[in-house]
Formats: C-alpha cells, structure tokens, sequence
C-alpha cells in the first residue's frame, strides 16, 4: 500500500469509529474532537500490539524465548522511539515513564540545579511544564503577545537579565490551548548562548510535526524532550523522557526498587546505569511496542500530507466557527497565521457558558470536545482578559467547593483522521445552539462547574442510555 492511499484510509483505521454513541436522541456518528487530550488508537497499532501480546513476557533476565523476543522488542522501541525525534545516540537516553508529566516531573528532580539557579519558564506552559519546576527552583514566566504568542524579546531580556543564573528554558513545542508552534531550535540557541539548556514539552507538537533534537555539537540541539504516547494514537501508558544521559545520571535514581541497581548489599547499594536505574520495577512494555508503531505511522503517513490535512481542516473549521454569531476564538486566526499553528482551537460565544456549550455538543451532537482552562490557568486567565480583583474572588468561590463560575473556553481539536463531515457537524451543531434550536434541559453542578441533562420526555438520558451503554461494555468474562 502506497503512503497516498494508506493516509486516505486512516478515517477508518480509527479503533471504534464504526460505533455510534447514545445520545439525548439516540445514537449517532461519534465525532471526536478532543484530540489535544487524548487520541484513540488506529487499527494497525492495535494490531502490532495484539501480534506482541502472543508473545509477552517480562523482559530483561528471562531465559525463555518469549522473555528473549521482548526484551528485544522492548529495546528496539526504543531505538525507534529515539531515532523519530532524532536523538543523538552518543549523548541522549530514551527513559519510559507514563506520560508526559511524569516525564517532566523525572527530569526536575534529577537535574543538578546550582544553588540559586532559576528556570524560565513560558506564560503558556501546561502545569506539566510549570510546577515541577515551582517545587525545585525559583521559576520566571516569558510573557505572550497580545495574540498569545510567545514573546521571543522577553525571552532574549530574561536571558540577559539573570544571565549566569538561568539552568533551564522550559517550553512547550506547541500550545494546547491556542495551538501555537514555537520556535524551538532558536530558544534552544538564545538558551545556549546564555549558558542555560532548553526543555521542551513536546506532548502536543509530536503528533503533528516532525522532531528533531540535533547532535550536541549543533547550537541548536534541544537538551531534553518529553512526550506521551496517548496523544499520539497509542493510549497504552507510555510517554518518554529523551535527554542528556550524562546529566540525567548524576544524582542517585529517582524511584528505587528492582532493576535499577547491579548489586544490593546489606549495606551497601551498586546502581545500574541508564536506562535501566530510572525505570524501577516491571516496565509497561506494551505501551512501549505501541508507541514504537505509532511513530512508524506517523512516518508512514508522511509529514507533509499530515500538515497539508490537518492544515486544510484548521481552514474549514475557522471558517465554521466564525460563522457562529458571537464566536470569540482564541489566538491567530488569519489564514497566512494557520501555519503557524496546530489545529487546536479554544473559543467561547458570548452570553454562552462554555461548559453549557460543550455539554449540549456531547450529549445532543455526539461531538466530543473540552472545556475549562485546558491545565494552563495563567494562559488562559490572560487570554479571557480576567483582572486581578476577579481571579481573587474566584479564588475564594473555588475554596468553597463553588466552581459555578469557573471560567474557561470550548476547545475543539483535530487529529490525522478527522474529516471535513466531523468539521461540518460541529459547525452546524453550533449553530443550533445559538439558535436555541437543542432539545434538552442543562442543569449546573455547582461543585464541578458542569452541566448535566435533566430527565426530560426523552426519558433519563443517566439512566437509560448508560444502561444500554454497559451491556456493549462490561468486565463479565464470558
């Protein structure tokens, strides 16, 4: 099968497109549009995977053939997983973690910080991106233009400013709220010629984009990088940290127990050396073969034809949204400004709750999306323009268990096998919104900030529809 024709099939190669979802007027197409979350699987993962499940076992000291075959897999994993990103296989180690958050948490509590040093971090960090740095070091934020875009002169003053201070620039390779693609490889050369190294968290930005983290001689080599598997059509536990095994190895481990030691004593401890003594205990091998496919998909797919699709798509669905009477989206939007972006969109519709807009698309439309402030709360209370006096007041609402004001913006995300009927349904689905054309009856709930359908004449949506739903699923073994 050529790369044309294997990228025109991935629409149905989705793991579960072929379900439909209840909904307040029965079942219909399930349209996905909550990828920045979290991706499903595609079929040829899923079956790379059940191919290695016939042959597991624990890996590394197994003498039995299926312990031999993966630990084998296990490893090429992660060659595979290292040379997608171009790591330098000299200097850099593939780590697996959970996530990307693990990821990030790993790496801020083994690197050597110097007493009073300082991470930069950006305005537009995922909290991922963000506290694990608040709890090793002082932390100071690079601001974002008005649009939200990163500041890059802030950037090149903080440096100058704390110059011989600063140890790390942590930013993200794309927002995940407005989508923004930063420019990597030239932090990592301001970072570099400050004497600082550069992180990057790379949990949105792999999926769409092509990675390169360049040799360690090149200025602009990216010194550590952290992405998940879930958010690259491989949601089996996996994500990786990839970075400098010189630096990574220098404090003792940061989890303990078995494999990450050569010999225990009785009193006396022999570490292993990296990978293996930051990855205690039996690792999640299957993730792992999942996210080695998914690498190998993406490729297969073809860089070019990803961000040629995905590019179109972010055109019709902005085009959707600003049809929408009332649509605020957050971000760039021109058309020569797409290119600079991911296809992720947060936005809100005024005299609309987003919450009560995200509701209404689930559990009518049958279109996933997300609300909230997205695990990016200083981002996202710049960008709604909320004043210090109004975080202060919802600070003490959200103490009180009260998160009926909880702001926030509806975020809608495409992935590789989206199509334009998925755009079109959120569209138009939007569009009924705002002309009161729903059919159900939305309730608050005061400690979550969401809302709920009421039992109306459709009969109770809780009840019925997910009785029904647990007879398709259900832990019974037959």
């Amino acid at each position: 099968m050529s790369s044309e024709s294997f990228f025109a099939q991935l629409p149905e190669m989705v793991v579960g497109q072929d379900r439909p979802v209840p909904t307040l007027n029965g079942e219909r197409r399930f349209v996905n549009l909550d990828n920045a979350s979290s991706t499903p699987t595609l079929q040829p993962i899923l079956t790379k995977v059940c191919d290695f499940l016939v042959h597991y076992s624990n890996v590394h000291r197994g003498t039995g053939f299926r312990s031999r075959l993966a630990s084998w897999a296990f490893e090429e994993a992660r060659t595979i997983i290292g040379r997608f990103v171009n790591a330098d296989p000299e200097h850099d180690v593939v780590i697996f973690t959970r996530n990307t958050t693990e990821a990030l948490n790993k790496l801020a509590r083994l690197y050597p910080f110097r007493t009073g040093g300082i991470v930069l971090t950006t305005l537009m960090e995922h909290h991922s991106n963000d506290l694990p740095w608040r709890r090793r070091c002082r932390t100071v934020p690079i601001e974002t233009r008005p649009d939200g875009a990163l500041d890059l002169d802030h950037l090149t003053q903080l440096l100058a400013e704390f110059r011989g201070r600063v140890e790390l620039v942590a930013v993200t390779g794309a927002s995940n709220v407005t989508g923004f693609v930063n420019p990597i490889h030239e932090i990592a050369r301001l970072a570099h010629e400050a004497g600082a190294r550069v992180v990057v968290d790379a949990a949105q930005l792999a999926a769409h984009r092509p990675i390169d983290m360049k040799k360690h001689t090149d200025p602009e080599h990216i010194d550590f990088l952290a992405f998940s598997g879930h958010k690259m059509y491989a949601p089996f536990g996996v994500g990786v940290l990839v970075g400098d095994r010189r630096l990574l190895g220098q404090v003792e481990p940061d989890l303990v127990g078995g494999g990450v030691v050569h010999l225990v004593t009785s009193d006396k401890v022999f570490w292993n050396e990296l990978p293996g003594r930051e990855e205690a205990g039996t690792p999640a091998v299957v993730g792992a073969v999942a996210l080695a496919a998914a690498c190998r998909l993406l490729e297969k797919a073809g860089w070019d034809r990803i961000r040629k699709h995905e590019g179109r798509l972010a055109h019709r669905m902005v085009d959707c949204l600003n049809k929408t009477p009332g649509m605020r989206i957050y971000g760039a939007t021109a058309a020569q400004r797409l290119e600079d972006r991911l296809p992720v969109f947060a936005f809100n519709i005024n005299g609309w709750r987003h919450s009560l807009v995200a509701a209404i698309l689930g559990c009518e439309g049958a279109i996933a999306v997300r609300c909230g402030l997205f695990c990016a709360h200083p981002y996202m209370l710049r960008l709604l323009d909320l004043d210090p006096p109004t975080v202060r007041k919802l600070s003490q609402e959200l103490c009180t268990g009260n998160y009926s004001n909880l702001p926030g913006a509806v975020r809608a995300s495409i992935g590789i096998y989206n199509t334009d009927e998925d755009i079109d349904a959120l569209g138009e689905w939007l569009q009924i919104i705002t002309a009161q054309r729903y059919q159900g009856r939305y309730r608050l709930i005061p400690s979550t900030g969401g809302y709920a359908p009421e039992p109306t004449a459709f009969g109770d949506y809780w009840v019925e529809q997910w009785t029904d739903l647990s007879q398709h699923f259900s832990f019974d073994i037959p």
